[in-house]
């Protein structure tokens, strides 16, 4: 009989400060109450975290389904615990869920550098591309660099730096902070209509974030997200689109981090997922190759999402790119691989085949 395959989950369990009670807070502090009952002694964690541990789950049914000898392992600060148990566990494929170490992004690089250096085979991108999509910044220029829209930008690493006279963009922009991710930071202030304005936000990102500010040309239009499977030969999902009628019409056109992770706030009731169903042909063939450009040029691997604004003349602007996106069964990228036919399981099963294809390290 064929021994199973063993897949170990590896991810990291948000990080919380100790204390009673159950709050859930989000970046413009308001509490969100009980989300799960591991978390229940904790006081406050950034809820977009909380998507890593439904994904732990769903992942893990599913490898149980297909037949694979499942194990899950949680990140800690103590990274010799985790080399010392995939020693001792050998598996044959880690499906890699880890977004961060500690609270620190970037250390989810340095979590695939040790599957690298330890010889394993493991799920999504490798080091060098999770480092670069992290940085906004480093993604623009590529971008740039190869041709692909993105919007135009400007990046102050100071206060000094904010000046009026040398401001070059057109009014209203948008402030990000430049190294976050799942929508970390974007707030409906974040679109600024004049230059006190964005002199404030911009000096809010580095107080609370302590990084440069990523300043952005608003495009004014459609915001869409191409997901792809798959690593030598991507398959194209269903796009989604993100409808914002049904926002506040003070609320500015954007997905915010309460409208992507609070529950029961007017910014998420008004920010749904939807399947676009009006794109012009020449415009969904546009977005497909992009997408693919930007898929192979960052060196995406098994799964991957760009996201897009789509300007009021169907010019598409590369927002950014997503390796190793969420994928828990309710998240953008699950729901536009069940539009095109699959389940979830079979979802799971195409990111393990395409990881094994490839040799360890």
């Amino acid at each position: 009989m064929r021994q199973k395959l063993r897949v170990t989950i590896v991810y990291n369990e948000p990080n919380v400060s100790g204390g009673v009670g159950r709050k859930f807070i989000s970046t413009s502090g308001v509490l969100q109450e009980g989300v799960d009952e591991r978390l229940a002694r904790s006081t406050v964690v950034d809820l977009s975290e909380l998507g890593v541990l439904e994904g732990v789950d769903n992942v893990h049914v599913s490898l149980r389904e297909l037949g694979y000898d499942v194990s899950v392992f949680n990140i800690t600060d103590n990274i010799a615990e985790l080399i010392t148990f995939l020693e001792k566990e050998k598996p044959d494929l880690i499906f890699n869920l880890c977004e961060s170490l500690g609270r620190v992004a970037i250390h989810e690089m340095h979590v695939a550098g040790i599957f690298e250096l330890l010889g394993l085979r493991y799920t999504g991108s490798p080091p060098l591309t999770l480092g670069i999509a992290l940085n906004k910044i480093c993604v623009k220029e590529l971008l740039l660099h190869h041709g692909i829209n993105t919007p135009k930008y400007v990046v102050y690493r100071s206060a000094t730096e904010i000046v009026e006279d040398d401001f070059s963009l057109q009014f209203p922009v948008i402030v990000k902070p430049s190294m976050e991710d799942a929508s970390t930071g974007i707030e409906a202030a974040s679109v600024v209509d004049t230059f006190p304005a964005l002199k404030k936000r911009v000096r809010w990102v580095f107080q609370q974030y302590d990084q440069p500010a990523l300043v952005e040309e608003f495009i004014d239009g459609r915001e869409l997200n191409v997901s792809m499977i798959g690593t030598r030969k991507p398959i194209i999902l269903p796009f989604s689109e993100i409808d914002f009628s049904t926002l506040p019409p003070d609320f500015p056109r954007i997905l915010t981090y309460d409208g992507k992770w609070l529950k029961g706030t007017p910014a998420y009731s008004g920010t749904k997922g939807i399947r676009p169903s009006d794109l012009p042909p020449t415009v969904e063939a546009q977005l497909k190759e992009i997408a693919l450009r930007v898929f192979r040029l960052l060196g995406c691997r098994d799964y991957a999402r760009v996201d897009f604004r789509l300007s009021r003349n169907n010019v598409p602007y590369v927002l950014e790119i997503n390796p190793n996106p969420d994928i828990s069964d309710d998240a953008g990228f699950a729901r536009s691989a069940k539009a095109s036919g699959r389940t979830y399981a079979q979802v799971v099963q195409k990111i393990v085949e395409s990881a094994l294809e490839r040799s360890c390290g």
